[in-house]
């Protein structure tokens, strides 16, 4: 099982990036569509406690269905936007990067040295 798992959308530049930077590098890793594999609730929340942040840290409000949902200016909780996470896989910031017992968000992609 490799050591490290990319948790990203294929057609995303920056997770595009992060993937040939591991291939260049040599790492052994596993990359998962989470829009074809989708994440359960649990992983979504551990990959989160793992990265440090609230869920809303997560959460990308530059796409449609962020301003669809009429989110901007709602007080949510970290379950609540876990939830619609979950629905709705775009509102997830990508590419998240996992090894062990730590995880960050690889935007921009250098943060790939971070974990590695």
């Amino acid at each position: 099982m490799p050591a490290i798992t990319v948790y990203q959308k294929p057609t995303c530049t920056t997770c595009r990036e992060v993937y040939a930077a591991l291939k260049k590098s040599g790492v052994d890793f596993k990359d998962v569509n989470y829009y074809t594999d989708r994440l359960s609730k649990d992983k979504l929340k551990g990959l989160i406690k793992k990265m440090g942040i609230g869920a809303e840290a997560l959460l990308r409000k530059k796409e449609e269905i962020y301003a669809t949902l009429g989110l901007a200016g709602k007080k949510l909780t970290d379950g609540q936007i876990i939830d619609l996470m979950l629905k709705y896989p775009d509102l997830i910031q990508r590419p998240i990067v996992e090894k062990g017992d730590k995880a960050i968000l690889a935007r921009p992609a250098d943060r790939l040295k971070e974990i590695l």
